[in-house]
């Protein structure tokens, strides 16, 4: 008899489901109703039904201007939310004329370095009606900040802004590396976020803790959940202990996972997600309210499975991808445009990605029932393995003492390397199959012209950060920089006297460099 098949995870894929798999399911206590703890249908009654998901389209290269432009092209196409990415100097918290900036400015995301550049990446953009996401981690609350001071320009009140700031340094230490400060300054900072948003912008979603960056590093579905959960409850008892209310600030909580292109399990996990962290709030953490309960969440389609050879055929992908989100019940989503293996989407790519949301949500049947694989033989059994499996490596990481502790004996980065390994084994033996790339692969491939970043923008960029530092007041800049260390050295709240800093023009770099005068910066302990 031929093996099991096994998922993505490595929990074994039965060939036929049937009764016996459910025989002791209690639809009751394992599902509930849509909108309705333990959330495993989803976190509201009617789901898309009453509406769809927000559709989101990342962006963001080059200049603020070029930014802006795309912007305005992805809300005329008819996009509900921004989603912005920053080149890796801002998400490092360095000015683009600094010389570790050098060769990096524009070029995985747009360069912001003061108020100036946020109020040109938004200009025309009615920060009142769309909801923003920013992909940002150590500066988070820097850009937050910006964010706002503009948006007050237009004259738009904390309380209208919505959107996102990711804010999830813990896994920056497992899988991306843009950290700036230690774990124990990080937090803080991050709790300092809970408590100023409660206050001044009671909307927003104070963090977007994310599974998808480990998933891009290798990390299996059960990996994902388990890391990305553990992680949330760190933050959690952080705030807890910062003297927040759990009811207060667990309402703004959001995730971000991927979806790739394994459609079973991915349903299977974001169900189990939802399962596993209302469970983790109601009795671990006492949670009263049924929003601190609920897991809600963005989706982006998986970028580590898009292939530079025949990229057309990411379309095909990037749209299973998307229904798996939907079905899995996202609350927003992004689907990766096809050629971004290659190089920064183009006009029409970007367009494409979106149009593949709105023929999933306008015609397909799939938004007409809430959870449609709901008491399917093979969806509950999978849902109930991935949650298993996936408490089972939360308890593996409480057991080294938390996410903070676990990162520290580099027990996460471990695992999700050793996941990667297998998967580039697999495809390297020709035992997992990639279409164009190990099976289906053609002689000649079509000739492809990328967008590129055109190098004069690190030069413009330096030249308007000289153009501001003598147009501004050093003065006072120098002293609100001075009051945010004072912060930084005490308790205080450290977001007001960072806001006044950018207000007076401050730039992000200054900012973070003044955190850096008093909080140090992470230096990862060798494991050799």
């Amino acid at each position: 008899m031929d093996s099991l098949a096994q998922g993505e995870s490595g929990l074994p894929l039965q060939p036929v489901y049937d009764g016996r798999a459910l025989s002791h399911f209690d639809a009751d206590t394992k599902l509930g109703a849509p909108g309705r703890f333990p959330f495993t249908r989803g976190v509201y009654p009617s789901m898309y039904t009453g509406r769809p998901w927000t559709m989101r389209q990342y962006a963001g290269f080059g200049t603020a201007k070029e930014s802006n432009e795309r912007y305005h092209e992805l809300v005329s196409a008819g996009t509900g939310g921004l989603s912005v990415a920053f080149d890796l100097p801002t998400q490092m918290g360095y000015d683009s004329d600094e010389p570790i900036a050098r060769g990096e400015v524009g070029k995985v995301g747009v360069a912001i370095d003061s108020i100036e550049d946020m109020r040109t990446l938004f200009q025309g953009l009615p920060l009142g009606k769309v909801s923003t996401s920013m992909t940002i981690n150590a500066p988070a609350s820097t850009l937050l900040l910006l964010y706002q001071l503009v948006a007050a320009e237009q004259g738009v009140t904390g309380d209208q802004l919505t959107g996102t700031i990711q804010n999830d340094v813990l896994k920056e230490y497992i899988a991306r590396g843009t950290y700036i400060f230690p774990p124990k300054q990080s937090l803080r900072l991050i709790s300092d976020v809970f408590a100023y948003c409660h206050r001044e912008l009671p909307r927003w979603n104070t963090i977007s803790i994310s599974g998808y960056h480990m998933a891009e590093a290798g990390a299996s579905p059960v990996q994902e959940v388990a890391f990305t959960l553990a992680n949330a409850k760190e933050y959690v008892r952080t705030a807890i202990a910062a003297g927040l209310d759990v009811d207060d600030f667990a309402p703004r909580l959001s995730f971000f996972f991927v979806a790739r292109t394994t459609l079973l399990e991915e349903i299977a996990k974001f169900r189990a997600a939802r399962r596993i962290w209302a469970r983790i709030m109601r009795d671990e953490f006492k949670a009263k309210s049924p929003k601190s309960q609920m897991l809600r969440f963005h989706t982006q389609t998986a970028g580590v499975q898009l292939t530079a050879q025949q990229p057309e055929v990411n379309l095909v992908r990037v749209a299973l991808q998307g229904l798996g989100a939907v079905l899995g019940g996202t609350q927003s989503l992004h689907t990766n445009s096809y050629d971004e293996a290659i190089a920064l989407p183009t006009q029409k790519a970007a367009r494409l990605a979106l149009r593949t949301q709105q023929v999933i949500a306008y015609e397909t049947d799939v938004t007409k029932t809430v959870d449609p694989s709901a008491g399917s033989y093979v969806m509950e059994s999978m849902t109930d393995g991935v949650e298993a499996a996936a408490l089972e490596l939360i308890q593996a990481v409480e057991d080294r003492g938390g996410a903070v502790a676990a990162i520290e004996q580099n027990f996460q980065k471990s695992e999700i390397e050793k996941s990667a390994y297998r998967i580039a084994l697999e495809i390297d033996t020709e035992e997992r199959t990639v279409v164009g790339v190990d099976k289906y692969v053609i002689g000649q491939e079509e000739p492809y012209e990328p967008l590129r970043v055109d190098p004069q923008i690190e030069s413009d960029q330096c030249e308007r950060l000289a153009a501001l530092r003598r147009d501004r007041d050093d003065n006072a800049v120098g002293r609100a920089l001075e009051t945010l260390r004072a912060a930084a050295r005490g308790t205080d709240n450290v977001l007001p006297p960072m806001r006044e800093a950018l207000r007076q023009r401050a730039t992000v770099g200054e900012v973070s460099h003044a955190l850096r005068d008093v909080w140090g910066v992470y230096a990862p302990r060798s494991v050799f």
